[in-house]
């Protein structure tokens, strides 16, 4: 198993301000569970039949990614969108707070494109405009800030670049407060996720209940 990448001072702005939700994915059991969770998770939150080829078909029919581009997968969990870009021959960077969920996406995908790194998605540190893609799973909900990751995906996005944003809305009902409490979860809904980034062009939204896809393209 190869070494993840580190970067200090990514790490070092997340550690103070990490959400309970994002406490307990350092867990070891929680890494373990994760991808049984994932697999059944969109179907059990939309109520209709949402497995996980469902939801590869249309990733990879509106985004289309490509051999030789670069991407990174923010909170990459257990590894399912890096897995998916490497599949079609991007270099992907894939990046979690959590060195547990980082070892069983290791286990998973073993595709010798995608480099593991321990980051903060929040403030990478890597180079301005310097990706053709960024992938954003669940993380959405459990980061610290979910304006300042997004802000931080369109920054590494060259012209032309795209965003894949997969995340649950804002509904205003009392278990999404009780889990903004107790986990430290946040909910924005589509109107919010379009103000944080003006200068990218949504061109897809799927909602469903409140799961919500977007993808986004760099203009400048």
């Amino acid at each position: 198993m190869t070494p993840f990448r580190q970067l200090e001072e990514s790490l070092n702005s997340a550690s103070a301000a990490r959400t309970a939700a994002q406490r307990s994915n350092l867990l070891p059991v929680t890494a373990a569970g994760y991808m049984s969770w994932r697999e059944r998770s969109l179907t059990l939150l939309t109520g209709s039949a949402f497995p996980l080829s469902r939801e590869t078909q249309l990733f990879l029919r509106l985004c289309r990614p490509a051999a030789g581009q670069a991407w990174l997968d923010v909170g990459t969990s257990g590894g399912y969108y890096a897995g998916l870009l490497a599949g079609a021959g991007a270099h992907v960077i894939a990046c979690d707070l959590s060195p547990a969920m980082l070892r069983v996406a290791q286990r998973r995908e073993s595709s010798p494109l995608i480099e593991w790194a321990l980051l903060n998605g929040e403030a990478t540190g890597l180079p301005d405009a310097s990706l053709d893609g960024v992938t954003v799973g669940a993380t959405l909900n459990e980061t610290h800030d979910p304006r300042a990751l997004l802000r931080e995906a369109a920054r590494l996005l060259r012209p032309g670049g795209q965003l894949w944003v997969m995340y649950l809305a804002r509904n205003g009902g009392p278990w999404q407060e009780l889990l903004s409490r107790l986990g430290g979860l946040t909910f924005l809904d589509p109107a919010q996720v379009r103000e944080v980034l003006p200068g990218l062009e949504r061109t897809d939204l799927l909602r469903m209940r409140d799961v919500v896809f977007e993808r986004h393209v760099q203009s400048r």
